[in-house]
């Protein structure tokens, strides 16, 4: 047979692992956060496109603008070639697909050749002035995608103070985004951008792109510019994410925040409600496993949780009334043996005359047997009802007996003597240790279960064989316990009834006509050694064959 394993958690643990439960709640907050994140996104790539068609509006109609003309005079050129290395410094390499591999020198000179006029950037960048945000930056494009004009930034200023303890805490498990960036164009942005091809298709679009460094988020919208059903060019408009990306940190920071918060007071209410719960069911426990001693009698009622309305409470008071019925019933039982005592005495004394007046009167000698027979039932009945009451009594003597101090040896030898003229047919060997054997106690009771242990061994013994009894001195200390044996060849005791020989009304004996028993005596045996600080138990031989039966007693 396989064994089985089990694996028990304590309420404590099952309580924690209920708590797990509460994942769901941040977890649900993170993708209520995300979505809100994407909300937040759509918003601005629909603000981008309603500021780039703001912008294309107030250029629509207006040819003259998006048109490049030749540079006059040098001192025009010359403008228009600063003006596009500031671009070029803040955009990188000018986009011109039509450039083939040139250099970016090369692209800038090709561009400051035909550079837009003055008055026509100035005009342009006035309207772009009046639309621009602190964080957007906005391009204008004509149909050969060449930069008309540039306007705004893509970073916004940063906090100058350092981020405290927690915030740093913080930042190592949520990421904040940051204004460290590349904010350059890439030279593949105007000819392969979407939103800027639809654009000048006459399609607004938008686009969501990384940084050349990958730091920051960009999102770019790009409407038409039209003369009549002609597209003049595009308005490009960009923005980064950091501001959606700020809100999405300082969102999940809260979330975080509360989300431990919420879990310490959680993981507190639960300890402490686990913990007691469990003090409590262990002090119910600890009570029902003290109602009932080691002579099965019942010694309390149980009272936990009483007065409480929840279901330990009623399983206490379930607890206090069961116990209260068996008591009471236990009480009935204890009782029985005197009151049957007592209420058969008197129908035994009425019987008893009865017989003796038969027996002086002239009776036929056949009506002589049956008043024989009628006087040994009597006496056997009698003998019952007597050893019926003796444990009673015991029980009952035993609260108020007086203890005195005495020589257990000197006790078992002078029973030995009696029991080797008690009982001619069987041999008694004794074995005792030198010195006396102090024991505080009643040397009655003493003998007395030896009396009991003595009876069982010669009920029990090989016909022919010894009785050996001994004394000793043992215990983990030496010299605090001593131990009477009483040793007898015969057969070994059942396995089954090894745990129950002690208690009342338990027997093996057989009959062979001594008399009737009860199983009483061991149990009077173990009354008299639990008085005396020790116990009973039974054995068998080790070599087999045999039963040893032994009393402990706590030496004075």
């Amino acid at each position: 047979m396989r064994p089985r394993f089990s694996f028990a958690l304590g309420l404590r643990a099952q309580l924690a692992l209920v708590a797990l439960t509460l994942l769901a709640l941040p977890w649900a907050g993170y993708r209520y956060v995300k979505e809100m994140e994407r909300f937040l996104l759509e918003g601005q790539e629909q603000a981008q496109i309603a500021t780039a068609r703001a912008v294309a509006t107030a250029l629509n109609g207006r040819p003259q603008l998006m048109r490049l003309q030749p540079a006059i005079d040098s001192e025009l050129r010359s403008e228009a070639e600063a003006e596009l290395q500031r671009l070029a410094a803040a955009h990188g390499e000018t986009p011109a697909p039509e450039a083939g591999g040139a250099s970016a020198a090369a692209a800038q000179r090709e561009i400051a050749r035909e550079s837009a006029p003055r008055e026509q950037v100035a005009e342009i960048s006035a309207i772009l002035a009046g639309l621009e945000r602190t964080t957007q930056r906005i391009w204008v494009v004509n149909r050969d995608y060449r930069v008309l004009a540039l306007a705004g930034s893509l970073k916004r200023p940063e906090a100058a103070e350092a981020p405290g303890l927690w915030q740093s805490l913080l930042g190592r498990l949520i990421q904040r985004p940051t204004e460290d960036f590349d904010e350059a164009v890439a030279a593949d942005v105007l000819a392969t951008g979407r939103d800027i091809a639809g654009a000048l298709q006459g399609t607004p679009g938008a686009r969501v792109r990384n940084t050349p460094d990958g730091r920051a988020v960009v999102v770019s919208a790009a409407y038409p510019i039209w003369n009549g059903d002609e597209v003049l060019g595009a308005v490009v408009v960009e923005e980064t994410t950091n501001s959606i990306l700020s809100v999405r940190s300082r969102a999940l920071e809260r979330l975080l925040v509360v989300t431990l918060a919420a879990f310490a007071v959680a993981a507190a209410v639960l300890l402490a409600f686990a913990t007691r719960l469990s003090h409590r069911i262990r002090r119910l426990r600890d009570e029902a496993e003290s109602a009932i001693d080691a002579s099965g009698r019942l010694t309390t009622r149980i009272a936990t949780g009483s007065d409480a309305g929840d279901e330990i409470g009623d399983l206490s008071r379930s607890f206090s009334i069961m116990l209260a019925r068996l008591s009471q019933h236990h009480a009935y039982l204890e009782s029985m043996a005197s009151r049957l005592s007592h209420e058969l005495r008197t129908p035994i004394a009425v019987v008893r005359s009865s017989l003796e007046n038969l027996d002086l009167q002239p009776l036929p000698a056949e009506a002589r047997v049956y008043i024989e027979r009628a006087e040994e039932g009597l006496a056997r009945l009698n003998t019952i009802l007597t050893r019926m009451s003796e444990a009673t009594r015991l029980e009952e003597s035993l609260a108020a007996q007086e203890r005195e101090r005495f020589d257990l040896a000197a006790v078992v030898a002078g029973c030995v003597e009696g029991y080797r003229g008690a009982y001619p047919g069987h041999a008694f060997e004794l074995g005792l240790p030198a010195g006396a054997i102090d024991v505080d106690g009643a040397p009655d009771l003493a003998a007395q279960l030896l009396d009991k242990l003595a009876a069982n061994a010669v009920d029990f013994s090989a016909p022919g064989a010894a009785i050996v009894v001994s004394v000793e001195r043992e215990g983990a200390n030496e010299g605090r316990m001593a131990r009477v044996s009483v040793e007898n060849q015969g057969p070994p005791l059942p396995e089954e009834m090894r745990g129950t020989l002690f208690e009342s009304m338990v027997s093996v004996r057989k009959e062979r006509g001594a008399g009737p028993h009860l199983g009483l005596g061991l149990y009077i045996a173990r009354l008299i050694a639990e008085f005396h600080g020790g116990s009973v138990r039974a054995d068998n031989l080790p070599a087999g064959g045999g039963v040893i039966v032994s009393a402990t007693f706590r030496l004075a």
